[in-house]
């Protein structure tokens, strides 16, 4: 448990906030590249200000302060005519990448973006897509990072069929076996957590063991300072930022980046809107309605009794626990490592910036950003006495197979 001085201090986001000055100097995304069919300016709330996507002189993007009311709903998505903008405010840069607008908040020069996957892989390789969720950033990232959570909240009772699995987290094949990724997690629900620091953030590993000393090896990353990169398949990953609408709202943005076949963007986009309203990418499935809960379902089906899409799992949970955590209650235990040594980096952080020490941060400073690719995301089954080395090997074979360059 941390006092409600340290809970304030790590998850309120506006403007002068120590937590919020740090998100400021990274790229946040803004909007996703659909939404701008709408037509420009485009509201966009981030970070605690209310916003507006506009061209700039040079045919690009940034973003520029708008009218708003007290009361405006955070997800509030006035058509571009309602739009008035503010003359003599703040002016920071966007560009697009890969289906999604990227913002800069903080001062100075913005930074260059990493070579990670999500934006090296061509256009035709990257799906993305967001849902809005009514709950503080950090405990929607901190789900993201607790590997173990998934054998519980995700459990599956029945394994669908993997072939049938197209553009849906867990439902692939594990590794090169027959086995289903849901039958893993409800037959080996208590991994081996080891938490890494590395230049972009930290690197987790969850150690299933199986029988016939057999290992399921699942690498995941956090990517500081509000994102992740798990696996979604074996032909896909997943990087996913939790983006502060303000202290109590957030989106989930993410980019779905293929190492095979060409994403088939019209599949993956049906699946998602199955679930979401536009224009404000609000969950179908919420509190109102008790998130679609059926208790026959939780009897023969899922966990949760909440549907098959795992999103629903998540957005349950995390919105469960109130617009803010109280973390001042929480007791965290063994699996809990990894939001352990996040909160740890996350707190070196926030004082480095109050100390004008920003070489601390990860991915500034002098880092090479350029330099900085991957990150490695996968799942594995291997031999229990070589599992990093057989997990590596995984990751490089699937990058020589890729059709664009996936080197690193």
């Amino acid at each position: 448990m941390i006092s409600q001085e340290l809970n304030d201090r790590i998850t309120r986001v506006g403007p002068g906030t120590p937590a919020g000055a740090v998100l400021r100097r990274y790229w946040q995304p803004a909007a996703l590249s659909d939404e701008m069919a709408r037509g420009l300016p485009l509201a966009v709330n981030l970070l605690g200000e209310r916003l507006a996507l506009v061209a700039d002189d040079r045919g690009g993007l940034q973003l520029v302060p708008r009218e708003a009311a007290a009361d405006e709903a955070p997800s509030h998505s006035p058509d571009p005519s309602e739009i008035v903008l503010v003359k003599g405010g703040p002016v920071y840069p966007a560009q697009e990448r890969n289906g999604v607008v990227f913002a800069y908040l903080g001062p100075d020069t913005p930074p260059s973006f990493p070579e990670f996957d999500c934006f090296r892989a061509p256009e035709s390789h990257v799906f993305a897509f967001k849902g809005l969720w009514e709950c503080n950033w950090l405990q929607a990232l901190e789900i993201g990072i607790d590997p173990a959570h998934a054998s519980f909240l995700h459990r599956f009772l029945e394994d669908e069929d993997p072939g049938d699995g197209y553009g849906k987290q867990f439902r692939d094949r594990a590794a090169h076996t027959n086995m289903p990724m849901t039958q893993v997690l409800r037959e080996y629900p208590r991994p081996d957590i080891q938490v890494e620091e590395t230049d972009f953030g930290l690197k987790i590993v969850a150690l299933r063991h199986m029988e016939n000393e057999l290992t399921h090896v699942r690498v995941t990353n956090q990517i500081f300072p509000d994102a992740i990169c798990i696996p979604m398949s074996r032909e896909m990953t997943i990087t996913q930022w939790h983006v502060p609408i303000d202290d109590e709202n957030c989106y989930w943005v993410s980019m779905f980046t293929s190492f095979g076949a060409p994403v088939n963007k019209d599949v993956m986009r049906a699946q998602r809107l199955e679930e979401h309203e536009l224009p404000t990418y609000a969950p179908k499935k919420n509190r109102d309605n008790r998130y679609g809960y059926n208790p026959a379902e939780q009897q023969s089906t899922t966990y949760t009794g909440m549907g098959l899409d795992i999103n629903v799992h998540d957005q349950w949970a995390v919105e469960g626990m109130g617009a803010i955590q109280d973390r001042t209650q929480e007791h965290l235990g063994r699996s809990d490592v990894a939001i352990v040594r996040y909160r740890r980096l996350l707190r070196k952080c926030i004082a480095a910036v109050e100390e004008a020490d920003e070489a601390v941060l990860p991915m500034r400073g002098q880092a090479d950003l350029c330099a900085l690719k991957g990150p490695l995301s996968n799942d594995a089954i291997a031999e229990t006495r070589d599992w990093s080395g057989a997990n590596h090997a995984a990751d490089m074979a699937r990058r020589a197979a890729c059709p664009w360059d996936a080197t690193v």
